[in-house]
């Protein structure tokens, strides 16, 4: 098991990307914590990853909230004893024009992916340098090297990701803390399903175009980025044995942007 009695908090993990990430670090023997503003759905899911709750757990978490990171960080803590990994997954996505775009959605976003990182990271580093080790894992996206129409806020966020992750890169280095970001392709989870039709809407085309000339047009194969893809990549990342692997991003999109 590559994650043998390991202890990570996935944020967003409810469901989509995070729940999976969740599963796989499950089944590499990691203790998992399931941190989410939903906390019905985290509990469903720590549930169903360990019926026992001996090595999973629901955590209730808005990201954006100080107290509610520093209280669900120090829960899992208590629970685990430690604090190991750390999956910066939780987000949104809002599209329209930028000159249409309102202000409390761009702040909204921001303070999800952004704040959110933030505080999560400097929750997660004070268990992390106690214990001088730790791998902190962004969910960023093609969007944190690329930019795409309608989604101002969110290509900001996902490039603000990877300077994030390199500060943390240089300042844990001496406490023997990783830090790196996923940068996933179009990935058809509900917040991927829901910007389908919103798409269509705004460029008036059809959602299958959207799909084909849009999300998959710049892929070698014409194919969605799939959870288990996104999840082995974290497990990698989670996983790796040195600091050798710290400060980069790993692009994971069939294709859509070659580094």
């Amino acid at each position: 098991m590559r994650l043998k009695d390991k202890v990570a908090i996935i944020t967003g993990a409810a469901s989509g990307i995070g729940k999976d990430i969740a599963v796989v670090f499950a089944r590499e023997g990691a203790k998992v914590a399931i941190a989410d503003l939903n906390q019905e759905g985290a509990d469903a899911t720590a549930r169903e990853i360990d019926p026992g709750g001996k090595r999973a757990i629901g955590v209730a978490m808005d990201v954006t909230d100080e107290q509610q990171v520093q209280a669900g960080t120090g829960k899992v803590i208590d629970a685990f004893g430690a604090l190991d990994i750390l999956v910066s997954n939780a987000g949104i996505q809002i599209v329209a024009p930028l000159v249409e775009f309102d202000f409390a959605k761009w702040k909204k976003l921001l303070a999800i992916h952004l704040d959110g990182a933030f505080l999560t990271t400097r929750a997660a580093l004070r268990q992390m340098y106690k214990q001088r080790s730790g791998s902190v894992i962004y969910m960023g996206s093609v969007h944190s090297k690329e930019a795409s129409v309608l989604k101002a806020p969110y290509v900001t966020a996902k490039h603000g990701l990877i300077g994030l992750a390199k500060v943390v890169a240089k300042e844990g280095a001496e406490h023997g803390v990783r830090a790196n970001v996923i940068c996933p392709g179009f990935v058809r989870t509900p917040l991927v399903e829901k910007q389908i039709p919103e798409q269509a809407k705004e460029l008036g085309i059809s959602e299958q175009e959207v799909i084909k000339n849009v999300m998959l047009k710049e892929t070698v194969d014409g194919e969605f980025t799939t959870v288990d893809d996104v999840a082995e990549t974290a497990l990698f990342l989670a996983s790796f044995g040195s600091n050798a692997l710290t400060g980069q991003s790993i692009v994971v999109s069939h294709g859509w942007f070659m580094q």
